[in-house]
């Protein structure tokens, strides 16, 4: 059985860590993801995109989810990440997603608070928690971009959760989607976070949050990746910004690129080996590594 998001972020925000959310694609993915979170007792939140879903289908996904939840003993959430489509966004609420993201950081204020409670007066009846966004992140990831950062308003962030009674609520406070996030030194807007937080009292969630390891890349790169310029949101500002309030960190680009390096790595090294078994399992133990490193940082370990 699926876990309840809710309850897992609210323990979290009580307890001022926060919960990996890592977005899925295939099998793999969610084998590595979930052996971290079992070998480090750690919570986890699993999420399918829109493209993931258009990629693999939403009952192949949800099915993975759910037979890794059955299987395991920490608790395993499901998620929605940037759901723009309405219908899709009805569709994994009747499925049973633990939770879902209604995206409406794109539109007016107006009408981004009609959409978001109409949604969650929707999901709740259902038993489904509900993440809104307020404010744009820069950058690009899977079908969704912008090209310039809005940081949330903390008085309109009051607002906003007051009358949507949304159940936690993504922030941009500087950070950006893809790998390409930043040139020069990062700085989140931690004031202003710490300002939301006290307004709101609810989870807050950071997008764009990929830390782009760079032994990954560098491991991707020695074996034919072309990566140059890639830069992540270091560990030091994760955790501050983790203290001051965060209670849900989105991962995905970080998966991407294990992967990456690790198939790459698995075809350069034995070119005669077509077993596809023999080429994806580096790439899940990849995948298995970095998420360990992203629990700890989180501070998630050992909350189950």
């Amino acid at each position: 059985m699926l876990a309840d998001t809710r309850i897992l972020l609210n323990k979290a925000n009580k307890g001022h860590y926060a919960v990996g959310h890592f977005n899925i694609n295939n099998m793999e993915i969610v084998q590595g993801v979930v052996q971290a979170g079992v070998k480090l007792k750690a919570p986890l939140i699993l999420a399918t995109s829109e493209g993931a879903i258009e990629y693999a289908g939403m009952n192949f996904l949800y099915d993975l989810a759910a037979t890794a939840s059955s299987l395991v003993n920490i608790p395993i959430a499901l998620h929605l990440d940037h759901g723009r489509n309405v219908d899709l966004i009805k569709k994994a609420i009747r499925k049973g997603y633990s939770s879902v993201m209604v995206d409406g950081s794109h539109l007016p204020f107006a009408q981004n608070v009609r959409l978001t409670k109409n949604i969650v007066a929707l999901a709740h009846r259902k038993g489904v928690s509900i993440e809104a966004e307020l404010g744009t992140i820069g950058g690009m990831e899977d079908t969704i971009s912008s090209r310039k950062i809005l940081y949330t308003d903390p008085n309109q962030a009051k607002e906003f959760v007051d009358t949507t009674a949304c159940d936690f609520l993504a922030v941009a406070i500087g950070t950006s989607h893809g790998a390409y996030k930043f040139k020069g030194k990062v700085q989140l807007h931690l004031d202003a976070l710490r300002q939301i937080k006290e307004r709101t009292k609810i989870p807050l969630v950071l997008h764009g949050a990929s830390g782009v390891p760079k032994d990954i890349v560098a491991m991707a790169e020695r074996y034919g990746a072309n990566l140059p310029e890639v830069e992540g949101v270091p560990d030091t500002q994760i955790r501050k910004a983790v203290w001051a309030g965060i209670n849900k960190v989105n991962t995905d680009t970080d998966l991407r690129l294990a992967f990456d390096a690790g198939v790459r790595k698995a075809l350069q090294e034995a070119p005669r080996d077509f077993d596809p078994r023999h080429i994806l399992a580096p790439a899940r133990n990849l995948i298995q590594s970095v998420v360990e490193r992203r629990i700890k940082m989180l501070g998630s370990d050992g909350k189950c």
